[in-house]
């Protein structure tokens, strides 16, 4: 294989299509760190790196671990695995994910001197997070976990983290945003499982749809989205009439995202998958623009 053909096959073990949901998290932070004049841009950089390390990491491991368990096949619906496919070895992705990760848990001791030595622990719970994912006792993308995990690991923990190295401090509004960034997170996953159902109960992999079905799994997606946007919906109300008009292409965005879920099968979810990731970032870049100009008219 080529020096260009096997990047590509490296690229593609990175799901970039997914790193919108850990960017996410982090510029709410930053946009809520605005909006109550706390932002610090250096340990939101820091924070922002660490957590598309992470979750590089994390989708390195998922894919080596769900190979050497015998989880992935020749010729999957979802995206092509390098390791399955023969185009990466085991032991390279094995020591990709490794090396990825303890990158990310050098880089995020730097945050100490903002968070106190308490971040020590979160750092170690976030990266034995990103290791149970896929291996353990119990991994628990194999069980039907892996929607909460995503709650937490990529909207509780990043919100929460990066608001708090920047201001010292979290609100109420930050743990709202928190999960709301989570739930739409969880999204993106659900839309993989769902795209992923037939190849997944071949392997015996317990995802939600598999335990329950892609009806409930539809449902599921709905809920998480009117959810988030109600949660939300109480910081738009802070951002004046624009953010009332963020609020409103936010619900019209996530009913239309569920109706093309129940419409769509096979390759063509991962499109979807890619647009449920996308209104993250959108949603979460709309604060930071918002939060910055009601700053700017504060200062005048």
């Amino acid at each position: 294989m080529s020096e260009s053909g096997k990047l590509k096959c490296w690229i593609e073990a990175m799901r970039l299509r997914t790193l919108p949901v850990s960017v996410a998290g982090v510029f709410t932070a930053v946009g809520l760190a605005l909006l109550d004049g706390g932002f610090n841009w250096l340990p939101a950089v820091i924070c922002l790196i660490f957590a598309v390390l992470a979750q590089i990491a994390s989708n390195f491991a998922n894919e080596y671990f769900d190979y050497r368990d015998g989880l992935d096949r020749k010729g999957r619906v979802g995206p092509r695995r390098g390791v399955t496919e023969g185009d990466i070895s085991p032991q390279s992705m094995l020591w990709a994910a490794i090396g990825t990760l303890g990158v990310a848990a050098l880089l995020g001791l730097s945050l100490i001197y903002w968070g106190g030595w308490w971040l020590v622990a979160a750092g170690v719970l976030i990266v034995l997070g990103a290791l149970a994912y896929s291996t353990g006792p119990y991994p628990l993308s194999r069980h039907g976990w892996g929607e909460v995990a995503v709650v937490f690991f990529f909207g509780i923990a990043p919100v929460t983290l990066t608001y708090y190295v920047q201001t010292g401090n979290c609100t109420a509004d930050v743990w709202l945003a928190a999960v709301a960034m989570g739930l739409l997170g969880a999204n993106v996953l659900i839309v993989n499982n769902y795209r992923d159902m037939e190849d997944d109960r071949a392997v015996g992999k317990l995802t939600i749809a598999v335990r329950f079905g892609r009806r409930f799994a539809g449902r599921l997606y709905l809920v998480n989205g009117i959810a988030a946007w109600c949660m939300l919906t109480v910081i738009w109300m802070r951002l004046s009439w624009v953010g009332s008009g963020i609020s409103a292409f936010q619900l019209l965005s996530s009913i239309t995202l569920w109706r093309q879920l129940l419409t769509l099968e096979g390759r063509t979810l991962t499109a979807l998958l890619a647009r449920t990731a996308l209104l993250m970032l959108l949603l979460s870049l709309a604060m930071i623009l918002l939060a910055a100009a009601k700053q700017v008219v504060i200062s005048n």
